[in-house]
């Protein structure tokens, strides 16, 4: 397996200095085949494509904008503070958020409303799965870019009972026949840990979350066997291993990086899979929970380059650029022409009540709506800032509050 990394190693240098990277220049350099798709539109002339303005950076264009900075976590900026709470004193007082904006790295601005509330983060968690999988493949590789990119890109995964069931369908590229749908993902799917990252980041696949946190726990327990186990070997182990480790494991691998970035447990923590069949192996340890400033510490450890290590930090950054259709706090007009790394989560819960009728992303009992983005304004401001925004907010869809807080948030950096 090893000879064979190095061979492909080999071809992908030698085909790269031809070809560009991802985002959506990407294929060649992940081999994840909706980027080959979404380049073939962008260069036909003949296609629009319906990405908006923003997905349009290349993967050299993408830096980590606080890069070699030691920062110290900035106190609240008291004008922006009283801005936010202007704006929310005309909302429902379920909603929490922070802001920062990392325009000058010398003057940043950090403000937040109801910052250490705790939300049911949703499918923002999977976050922490991409967190947890590039430091166990730290801990194999060292700094050894080539070998973690070379087992991103040709190890082979098949979803197994981790895959099910799964609400969301996900990007199918038949190159040779050129033929683009999309569909759910089934037990005897097969993709690349590269693939499976994408699936989890563009499509916010369940699927995708669990099998990839059962790989990094396999990455934990093998070490440098992972690359060249074979399958059988794999599901031997969440076979044969008693459950209460297997719980304990879990928990471990998906929580300890989080600590490591000095986030607290009540700001940010993985209770478990996010599939049933997952759990046919694997129990859950409590519940997930997550707060905006749990959260904003993420993307400020972020694009210092302090994720795992300067490269993996550039990785997951590329993996949040949005090069897919945005949503909720995302598809906001007012960052539309803008780069935008995004991930968004909900989750919703009815209970019997008289006279409610049950829509979808409107629950009575719980209706979680979450996302973080970091934009980088497009115009002649160069502005940069990044926002958690978390709400709970019952019997109603608050997708278009979201919109409106995207505009407005918008709206305050470009005064500052």
């Amino acid at each position: 397996m090893k000879k064979t990394l190095v061979v492909v190693i080999a071809i992908l240098i030698s085909f790269t200095e031809f070809v560009n990277a991802y985002p959506i220049d990407g294929y060649a350099y992940t081999g994840i085949d909706r980027l080959a798709y979404q380049w073939k539109v962008y260069q036909d002339s003949t296609v629009k494509s319906t990405l908006k303005n923003g997905a349009f950076l290349m993967m050299d264009d993408i830096k980590l904008n606080l890069l070699g900075q030691d920062l110290q976590w900035p106190k609240e900026d008291d004008k922006m503070e009283r801005t936010i709470n202007g704006i929310f004193n005309s909302l429902e007082p379920q909603y929490s958020l922070s802001i920062m904006d990392i325009s000058d790295p010398k003057h940043i601005k950090y403000a937040s409303r109801k910052e250490n509330v705790g939300y049911q983060p949703g499918s923002v968690g999977k976050l922490a799965v991409a967190i947890a999988l590039f430091s166990e493949l730290e801990k194999i590789y060292g700094n050894d870019w080539d070998m973690i990119r070379a087992v991103l890109y040709t190890k082979e995964i098949k979803g197994g009972d981790f895959a099910v069931p799964n609400h969301h369908t996900v990007p199918f590229y038949d190159i040779k026949k050129d033929k683009y749908y999309s569909r759910h993902i089934t037990v005897d799917d097969s993709f690349t840990l590269y693939e499976w990252l994408d699936h989890m980041f563009s499509k916010s696949s369940n699927a995708a979350a669990s099998i990839l946190m059962r790989e990094a726990i396999l990455m934990h327990v093998m070490d440098k066997q992972y690359d060249c186990a074979s399958r059988e070997e794999m599901e031997a182990f969440f076979v044969d291993t008693d459950k209460d480790i297997l719980a304990d494991l879990s928990e471990d691998v998906m929580n300890c990086p989080l600590r490591d970035l000095g986030i607290a447990e009540d700001d940010w923590k993985l209770g478990g899979f996010f599939t049933r069949g997952a759990g046919k192996y694997v129990p859950r340890q409590g519940g997930s929970i997550g707060s905006t400033k749990g959260l904003m510490q993420y993307m400020y450890a972020l694009e210092q380059g302090k994720v795992v290590n300067e490269r993996s930090s550039l990785e997951i950054k590329r993996m949040m650029y949005l090069t897919d259709r945005r949503i909720r706090y995302a598809g906001s007009g007012a960052i539309a022409n803008d780069a935008v790394y995004f991930k968004s989560g909900s989750l919703y819960s009815f209970v019997d009540e008289p006279g409610f009728v049950k829509k979808k992303y409107a629950g009575n009992k719980f209706n979680y709506m979450n996302s973080i983005a970091i934009v980088e304004k497009s115009d002649s401001t160069k502005k940069k800032y990044m926002v958690a925004l978390m709400s709970n907010v019952l019997r109603k869809n608050s997708v278009s509050e979201h919109y409106g807080l995207a505009t407005q948030m918008d709206r305050l950096i470009a005064k500052e």
